[in-house]
Parts: structure tokens; C-alpha cells; sequence
């Protein structure tokens, strides 16, 4: 599933987080943002930029993270399943 044009929520952030029992300020450093962007993102406290979110989003995706889309139940996170080697 293509995640390009689709914004994830600050919930989706905090959920991805979660999987990986990620603290605000490691996803900062991962996505190369001042922990108070990622702080403003998740709480709703100020909009912030859309190139922001992206680089939340991207360092979320490359830590094994994908956002599923609004379908009806609303929109979600889990983890990506990991590819077996063969050998």
C-alpha cells in the first residue's frame, strides 16, 4: 500500500510509537526534527508543516511502520511484516 499523499494523525504518530516503545525525543532524532515539532504534532497544540509530518511519517515507515487509510473504521498503524529470508 502506497502511503504518499496520505497525511497520517497525530493519533497514527502516537500509535507508531507505541509499537516500537518509542519516546518523542528518539522519533525526533529519527526524523531530524526539534522534539517540540513532534511534541505540537501529537498534541494538536499548532499546525505544523506538511514537510514535518512527512519526515514524522517516512522515520515511522523506515522503523517498520505502516499507516492504513481511512476505510471506514478509521485510520490505524501496525507493524510491517518482516520478509523471510530463504537459505
Amino acid at each position: 500500500m502506497s502511503t504518499k499523499n496520505v497525511e497520517i494523525t497525530p493519533a497514527q504518530c502516537r500509535a507508531g510509537r507505541a509499537l516500537f516503545d518509542m519516546t518523542q525525543s528518539q522519533l525526533a532524532k529519527l526524523a531530524e526534527l526539534g522534539l517540540s515539532t513532534v511534541v505540537d504534532f501529537e498534541k494538536e497544540r499548532r499546525q505544523v508543516s506538511t514537510a514535518a509530518v512527512e519526515a514524522i511519517q517516512e522515520a515511522l515507515m523506515r522503523a517498520g511502520v505502516e499507516f492504513i487509510e481511512e476505510n471506514g473504521s478509521g485510520p490505524g498503524v501496525r507493524l510491517r511484516k518482516r520478509q523471510q529470508r530463504k537459505g
